[in-house]
């Protein structure tokens, strides 16, 4: 009677209790993503498991629910676009949904819903949260990390620079730069010199900016603004270089007298004058020469060490002329070589022969006459 009266109420029990509750059929919509970060512009793709609890093959369709009008999704398996799935009964199968974040879009949490249906009624949900992590925007942006750069009056400033796409589609950015008169600006990407770059959608695309000051700048602070522009949108930069000094030097004489004239076989000293005509610091300055074939110069000073802004050097030079050179005019070039910047200036020797030489002709000259002559008094008349 026991069993009888339990059996009854186990009856009565499966009776008023729901369908959902009693048995597990159904389907279930499963992701381990619920919550993600993301910045504007930027794919979410959740992977999805469908689970059929029932003894029966579902077709089952997804939708996004909930979503913001401008947010697209698309739907895929195994690489496939698809509408809808079919699943066996008691089985799983995997699918992705692909949410692409809008460029222009705010900061902030967005709601979202998954919702699987079937051809029967049943279904399916699970919700989704998307956290956009900053502002977007439907635009163009030309940044650098460094935008002041210093040196030089003859050194040559390089930026390295991004042009980011911000937009939803392509865009050809035609490169521009306003400098200073007498400047000179270059864009470079992977070392070619270009004059204009493509930018996919959400992209960035890093392009190098030379700049080369004028020869004839001064010490201070110029601006270089460059643009990246098209038809639907452009976006600006202005650089800075900083120029610190300028290099030059000059090699002279006292005089400014660069000619000379010299005895072939003896030596000459010459004074030359190395001045620093530039507004930075030059140091090790080397002095070298090219002379002719047996010819040797000497430096009293074959190098100096620092030679400040404005101030001048003197150093002797010592011409020692072959003993075989005949005369002539010959050149000598002397250079003040300093890492910076260097000097040439060439020297024009003129070289005469020793006057011992000349009486040694004579001399000669004079005891073949005489020979001659003895010669013709003792046999001419025979």
């Amino acid at each position: 009677m026991k069993k009888i009266v339990l059996m009854l109420f186990v009856m009565l029990m499966s009776i008023s209790l729901p369908k959902s509750m009693t048995a597990a059929e159904g389907i279930e919509l499963y992701t381990p993503y619920t919550g993600i970060s993301v910045t504007p512009g930027e794919s979410i793709r959740y992977t999805f498991e469908i689970l059929n609890h029932t003894s029966n093959v579902q077709q089952v369709t997804v939708e996004l629910e909930e979503k913001t009008n401008d947010w697209e999704y698309t739907l895929s398996s195994d690489g496939w676009h698809v509408q809808s799935l079919s699943i066996k009964p008691n089985d799983i199968q995997e699918f992705d949904i692909e949410v692409v974040v809008p460029l222009e879009v705010e900061k902030g949490l967005y709601q979202m819903k998954a919702v699987a249906q079937t051809e029967n009624g049943l279904t399916a949900e699970r919700e989704l949260t998307v956290n956009v992590t900053e502002e977007g925007t439907f635009a163009s942006e030309f940044t650098s990390d460094q935008l002041n750069l210093e040196g030089h009056s003859d050194s040559t400033f390089s930026y390295n620079t991004t042009i980011t796409n911000r937009t939803a589609d392509e865009q050809h950015y035609a490169l521009l730069a306003q400098p200073p008169n007498g400047w000179h600006v270059d864009f470079t990407v992977d070392g070619q010199t270009v004059t204009a770059v493509t930018v996919e959608s959400n992209s960035s695309q890093n392009v190098t900016v030379n700049v080369t000051p004028a020869t004839t700048v001064s010490e201070e602070s110029y601006e270089i603004p460059i643009v990246a522009r098209n038809e639907n949108t452009s976006a600006e930069l202005t650089l800075e270089a900083v120029i610190t000094g300028s290099y030059d030097i000059e090699l002279t004489t006292p005089s400014g007298r660069l000619s000379d004239s010299l005895t072939a076989g003896r030596s000459k000293t010459i004074e030359l004058i190395v001045e620093n005509t530039g507004s930075a610091t030059l140091t090790d300055i080397s002095l070298s020469a090219s002379q002719p074939h047996n010819w040797d110069i000497t430096f009293d000073k074959e190098t100096i060490t620092v030679l400040e802004a404005g101030e001048s050097e003197l150093v002797k030079a010592t011409i020692t002329a072959s003993r075989q050179a005949i005369a002539g005019d010959y050149v000598v070039d002397i250079t003040a070589n300093a890492p910076e910047v260097n000097a040439n200036t060439s020297f024009r020797m003129s070289v005469k022969t020793s006057l011992l030489w000349g009486w040694v002709s004579i001399l000669t000259i004079a005891i073949v006459i005489g020979g001659i002559y003895f010669l013709i008094r003792k046999y001419g008349r025979r």
